[in-house]
This record gives structure tokens, C-alpha cells and sequence, in this order.
């Protein structure tokens, strides 16, 4: 029972400075407004956390595993090169509108990480990255797709969909699968495909 008590805790703190950091960015928060937050007293927090940057760093791992994890399975199965860049897309912008805080704090934190985490959620971006610039490169070889270099155009779509966390509301005049019906033509039209 104390075990589960302590898990909980843990997962509330991240769940509150995840908010708390998304809301005033990292370094504007306090260990002590996490602690407000949460119910506890600042001290406890290194019961679950050595440090403000360990929980900023296990939020921003988690976050990319879980990515990871998700866009392997969406990708799963779906043959083509058209295809699979439909399928990237798709989930890509979905993801970023189910998450928009940990997709803030994924990029926009990323100068907050000190080095050692810096490396190890780079590491994790690269392997994200791969997915898209492997399904790019492909096209090009094969001659379906145009794109003068593979790299600069996976980041560039990653930005380009990943900014949809800006400026989307659900109550806006098109509804989710609209939008991303647009964002997927704009894909395929960076790199030569009209429809």
C-alpha cells in the first residue's frame, strides 16, 4: 500500500509540474509551486525527484518513448511510400493535439536540459526523426517523391506539424480531420505529389 501511495505521488507530481511547466515554462517554476501544487511539503518532492531538472528530464524521455512507441504502431503494416508518409502525417498532427503540453515542453524545453539530459532526449528526437526521413528518402530513391535533401525536409515538416499545437481550437471554423486533411495535402505537396 505504501509503495502504491508513493507511485501515485510520483505520477502526480509529474502530472502537476508537466502543467505547471507547460503554463509559466521551466524556469519559472519552483520546486515549491510543484509542491503547492501537488498538496506536499517541498522537501518531499526529493523523495520521487533529485532535482527540478530530473523531473523535467523524465518528463521529456517519457514523452519520447511514448512517441516512439505510438508512431511504430501507426506506421505498422502500411505499405507504400505515399502511404506511409500519409500514415507519419496522420498520426504526427494527431498526437500533437492529443498532447500539446508535452509537445510544448518537449520542444520548447528543450534549452532548459543540461547536458546529460540534453543527449539522452536527443538521442530519443533522432530516433523519431529516422521514422519520417527513412519514409522520405525511400520516395526519393523510388521516384515518388521530390525533395533536395532528406534531413532538412524531415525537420521542416516536424515543425510545419508540429506548429498546428499554436494556433488550433476545436471550435474553430474546420473541425480536427479537416484541418489535418489540410496539413496532409500540404505535406504531400513539399514534396511534389498534387492531388
Amino acid at each position: 500500500m505504501l509503495q502504491q501511495r508513493s507511485k501515485d505521488t510520483k505520477e502526480t507530481i509529474r502530472l502537476n509540474a508537466l502543467r505547471l511547466f507547460a503554463k509559466s515554462g521551466y524556469s519559472a517554476v519552483s520546486m515549491r509551486d510543484i509542491a503547492n501544487a501537488v498538496g506536499i511539503q517541498p522537501g518531499a518532492i526529493y523523495n520521487h525527484f533529485p532535482s527540478k531538472q530530473d523531473i523535467l528530464v523524465d518528463l521529456m524521455m517519457t514523452h519520447m518513448v511514448d512517441l516512439l512507441a505510438a508512431a511504430n504502431d501507426a506506421m505498422e503494416g502500411v505499405e507504400g511510400t505515399r502511404n506511409r508518409l500519409v500514415a507519419f502525417a496522420r498520426f504526427h498532427i494527431s498526437y500533437q493535439l492529443d498532447f500539446p503540453d508535452h509537445v510544448f515542453i518537449a520542444y520548447m524545453e528543450l534549452r532548459s536540459l543540461e547536458k546529460t539530459g540534453r543527449q539522452d532526449v536527443y538521442v530519443k528526437r533522432d530516433e523519431y526523426e529516422a521514422i519520417l526521413r527513412e519514409v522520405l528518402e525511400q520516395g526519393v530513391k523510388e521516384g515518388t517523391f521530390k525533395v533536395a535533401n532528406a534531413a532538412v525536409q524531415t525537420r521542416a515538416l516536424l515543425a510545419m506539424m508540429t506548429g498546428i499545437t499554436v494556433w488550433f481550437r476545436e471550435d474553430g471554423e474546420l473541425n480536427r480531420d479537416q484541418v489535418i486533411d489540410c496539413y496532409v495535402q500540404a505535406v504531400l505537396q513539399s514534396v511534389g505529389i498534387q492531388e
